[in-house]
């Protein structure tokens, strides 16, 4: 079970936590992620479609990822999109200790430069947000790194093999707003749907007069 649009509640029990970002009045800006990334394929793919809308994106990374395809990392980079750590082996905050989140998360920092990071799965403990945000000192591969908490206003569901690339396509249009964080998957699970369903977000929503940025953190 997964929520498509963050619910309130979900909000307001972790409001330290990013799950949109503010705009303007009358500003059409949406905020573009790509998680589990480095892929040899999917990856390549994403930045070919970005180009072609002159969009900027977040790409929330693996670090296992980045060591395996670093020539795909830095060219992510080169063609100026933000990155953010997503963990070293993509651990789920909920089944493992505390101290083995945090060091994993650390190591993936060796690798990726950025104060953004993302829990896998969206799992993350109250105590661990803590640690990562600077509020509580822990000890740690590196107890000076400490982060935003991005998580995201509307899932496209791309992972999901039980739905169709069409599903993930309407999971962002109905919901998307201006200020939305949206969340695709640049891994082979999601391929044939993001495949799919990227080209045609940018199309409808470049026609509609958005743009497309990096988060701002």
């Amino acid at each position: 079970m997964y929520f498509i649009r963050s619910p309130r509640w979900l909000r307001w029990m972790y409001p330290n936590l990013i799950w949109e970002v503010p705009v303007e009045k009358g500003e059409k800006i949406l905020y573009l992620t790509f998680d589990d990334g480095p892929h040899p394929i999917a990856t390549p793919f994403v930045l070919d479609q970005l180009k072609i809308y002159n969009a900027k994106a977040t790409f929330f990374c693996i670090g296992r990822n980045v060591a395996d395809h670093a020539d795909i990392y830095k060219a992510i980079l080169d063609q100026e999109h933000k990155v953010g750590n997503h963990t070293y082996n993509h651990l789920n905050g909920w089944k493992v200790k505390d101290q083995q989140y945090i060091d994993d998360i650390a190591q993936a920092a060796t690798l990726i430069d950025s104060k953004m990071f993302r829990p896998p799965y969206g799992r993350i403990r109250r105590f661990q947000a803590k640690v990562l945000t600077g509020d509580i000192q822990q000890r740690s591969a590196n107890n000076d790194q400490h982060f935003s908490i991005i998580m995201w206003s509307v899932l496209a569901g791309d992972w999901d093999t039980n739905i169709t690339g069409e599903k993930c396509y309407e999971n962002i249009v109905v919901n998307a707003e201006p200020g939305s964080i949206l969340v695709f998957h640049d891994s082979a699970k999601a391929l044939e749907r993001l495949q799919y369903a990227l080209p045609k977000v940018l199309a409808y929503f470049a026609q509609q007069g958005y743009q497309f940025k990096a988060l701002p953190y």
